[in-house]
């Protein structure tokens, strides 16, 4: 190899280091920022929630069983805060963006056999990512205040772009135990608080679906697909 192409070769990995380092620290800025605008606004027992008038539950892998355990856990966690009536309506948002694959009428039949009212589930069939579902949430079904419900670990960024959609939200941790996911979880929780913050900030993309307006105060059976 000559000498100067080692020199060049130095220069690209000089570059690219430069740039790895300079994308790690914003990267680190905006998750800390994150994290700031969250604190005070998660909770870990429901019985210590305020009142909102709905709560949010983020959708998560399913099986043909049933639930995932992490998503079971989310789901336990808005039906707790039902029937302590910290919420009079729970708003289920996940992926139903294939036939064959479908997160929402899973958690709608899960919470449903836990003896929430039918009327009082809403259904969100394109929360794809948090992004959407809150979005969504206030420009589709109306929602102004909130309980969001998923693992600590996704609160921070759950609480953030609530608040910058101008809701009024808290978050509720759902974890009840240590999920074969956690470390993946947590290592991709750095990459997408990252893109949260650039998104809501900078690109403010609209989500893929939004739709007519649907009334959160009334009948969720609108949302309902026929099973």
């Amino acid at each position: 190899m000559s000498r100067r192409l080692r020199r060049i070769l130095l220069t690209f990995a000089i570059i690219g280091a430069a740039a790895g380092l300079c994308a790690f620290g914003i990267g680190a800025w905006a998750n800390a920022a994150i994290k700031r605008r969250a604190r005070g606004a998660v909770y870990h027992a429901a019985a210590d929630v305020p009142q909102k008038p709905v709560a949010i539950v983020f959708g998560a892998k399913v099986w043909a069983s049933g639930p995932s355990a992490i998503l079971k856990d989310r789901l336990d966690a808005g039906v707790r805060l039902y029937q302590l009536g910290k919420v009079t309506k729970l708003l289920l948002s996940g992926d139903h963006g294939r036939r064959e694959y479908d997160e929402v009428n899973t958690m709608r039949e899960y919470v449903l056999r836990q003896g929430v009212k039918a009327e009082d589930v809403f259904l969100d069939h394109a929360g794809f990512r948090t992004y959407a579902t809150l979005y969504r949430a206030r420009d589709v079904f109306g929602v102004k205040s909130a309980v969001l419900v998923t693992n600590e670990f996704h609160l921070p960024r759950a609480i953030y772009t609530g608040k910058a959609f101008g809701l009024d939200v808290v978050g509720l941790a759902s974890d009840t135990r240590t999920y074969r996911s956690w470390a993946r979880n947590q290592a991709r929780e750095f990459l997408a608080r990252t893109l949260a913050w650039i998104q809501v900030n900078i690109t403010r993309p609209r989500p893929k679906y939004l739709g007519p307006g649907i009334d959160i105060t009334g009948d969720g059976r609108v949302t309902h697909d026929k099973l």
